[in-house]
């Protein structure tokens, strides 16, 4: 008789494997995890491990799989908001993401070494597959939002969003490049910026929206904390930080 699988007591202990490895990635590195440093994190056997994860490539992936859910989460109270109008959503967007990876910095400097690695080339393509099926109906409801107020003028949504989606991401391997050319010495900080606030020009053309309204996706003081620590500054910071 095959035996029952409880599936929420599958999930939750495939969890546990999960938040173990994303610990280890942040304080090891990926490169340097080894399948037996998970199993001694939560006391499992091999045989525990590969019931839930075929190897440890197929580990990133649901480490990689569930920072992304994770981000999904965290942005959809803003996305909801029926008060919101469509250019305050899609800033929040940003805003969004923007405290999303500052919460998990040390874990986010991780990942990009494994995102570099030419051995991951099939977890980036199934990331890029992944945002693109969970970000494009977000957006294409952002965008669809926007042409009805007037701010956005696109023939269709969707296929907007679509384009929207993938020159975010674009703009994400780009800022990876950058941040390690960066740390090398080889571009200067005006340089990344420079390019980065090109990528939001394209967004308010792909918007059809006002010049200017989209450079909240680069602001100053963001890049400056990833690129070059935190700017000079007199002023007292905003208790609201990034987010809208």
């Amino acid at each position: 008789m095959a035996r029952t699988v409880d599936p929420i007591a599958h999930a939750d202990r495939r969890e546990v494997f999960l938040q173990a490895a994303q610990r280890l990635i942040q304080v090891k590195g990926y490169a340097q995890l080894s399948i037996q440093d998970v199993l001694d994190d939560v006391s499992a056997s091999k045989g525990a491990f590969y019931h839930y994860f075929d190897n440890k490539a197929a580990l990133l992936d649901g480490v990689v799989s569930g920072m992304v859910e994770a981000a999904m989460v965290s942005l959809a109270p803003a996305l909801t908001d029926p008060d919101r109008s469509a250019l305050a959503k899609l800033e929040a967007v940003f805003s969004g993401l923007v405290s999303f990876t500052a919460e998990r910095k040390e874990l986010i400097l991780a990942m990009m070494r494994v995102w570099l690695s030419d051995d991951n080339v099939m977890v980036r393509e199934k990331l890029r597959r992944g945002v693109l099926a969970r970000m494009t109906p977000l957006l294409a409801s952002i965008i669809r939002q926007g042409a009805s107020e007037g701010t956005f003028a696109v023939t269709s949504a969707e296929s907007a969003a679509r384009v929207f989606v993938s020159l975010l991401m674009g703009a994400n391997e780009a800022a990876v490049d950058l941040f390690v050319a960066r740390q090398a010495g080889t571009v200067t900080f005006e340089e990344a910026e420079r390019t980065l606030q090109a990528f939001a020009e394209a967004y308010e053309r792909i918007l059809g929206a006002p010049r200017g309204s989209c450079r909240f996706t680069a602001r100053p003081a963001v890049l400056h904390e990833w690129f070059d620590g935190p700017p000079p500054s007199t002023e007292v910071p905003s208790t609201q930080g990034e987010r809208s």
